[in-house]
């Protein structure tokens, strides 16, 4: 068997936009219940979420089923070493927080590749007999480098200030501006509808496409992603698993409980 070729940074590459959802239930369960739902590709959040290296692994397991879904991990820092275990486990997709100038940049795209003469100086440790799914691939080791996609992150006014040299370090396959951290990053905790928010973030997008890469973003709000598509995001999270959970359920006892007293008989009362 040969290495498979990594669908989702194809599709980037082609311009083709993505649609997906956010998980933050640390669960190979609802996992499968958002594979089924039929996103392009998933988040599986190692960074807000209660992750840890066993449970990104199942739920890596269980989202390979459903090839038409793309995990995409998120870590919760990049440091060398955990990419490393993140991609080891059989992720192919490394979504990296906080990535505030190009010199991060770099390291994060060297942390993503094994050693080979490719001009960006990869330092992945090599492992030995693999028990995931790599250990059945004979070329993994050689054809790794050009399947992984390094997204990252830009979420500060510091990020915002290196975008363009961040969006231009060879190795980078996208950029995802980070909404929450980037308005309380610009004085507006909270309120990442501020019109400076909303002009930053407009803005951002234009400059990474300038630089021939694909704009990522997260917002819940239906209008919203339809707007930063429109300005050419390519790979955009529509939703949270926690927070439709959260609503739904919220609604659904709300509706009950305020109808209960008229449903309720009254003491003495006869059916």
């Amino acid at each position: 068997m040969n290495t498979p070729t990594n669908l989702f940074k194809q599709a980037l590459q082609n311009q083709q936009p993505q649609i997906g959802l956010w998980m933050g239930l640390a669960s190979a369960y609802t996992a499968e219940i958002c594979a089924l739902a039929g996103f392009d590709w998933l988040v599986i959040d190692g960074e807000h979420a209660p992750n840890d290296l066993h449970s990104i692994q199942a739920q890596l397991q269980t989202v390979a089923a459903y090839p038409a879904s793309h995990p995409v991990c998120r870590v919760p820092v990049g440091e060398t070493a955990l990419i490393k275990q993140y991609l080891d486990l059989g992720a192919q997709n490394i979504l990296v927080p906080m990535v505030d100038t190009a010199e991060q940049a770099a390291q994060l795209v060297q942390a993503m590749r094994y050693p080979q003469d490719d001009g960006l100086g990869g330092v992945r440790g090599m492992a030995g007999a693999r028990a995931s799914r790599w250990g059945h691939y004979a070329d993994y080791a050689k054809r790794a480098n050009e399947e992984v996609c390094l997204l990252v992150q830009v979420e500060t006014r510091e990020a915002l200030n290196h975008l363009d040299a961040i969006a231009a370090t060879p190795g980078v396959d996208g950029v995802f501006i980070g909404p929450a951290d980037l308005s309380a990053s610009m004085g507006h905790v909270g309120n990442a509808a501020h019109p400076e928010v909303q002009a930053a973030i407009e803005n951002g997008i234009a400059r990474i496409l300038k630089a021939g890469k694909a704009p990522g973003i997260l917002t819940p709000e239906r209008p919203l992603a339809e707007h930063y598509l429109k300005l050419g995001a390519l790979f955009v999270a529509v939703g949270l698993d926690t927070q439709l959970l959260m609503r739904h359920t919220t609604e659904l006892a709300a509706h009950f409980k305020s109808s209960t007293t008229s449903l309720t008989p009254q003491r003495g009362a006869t059916y």
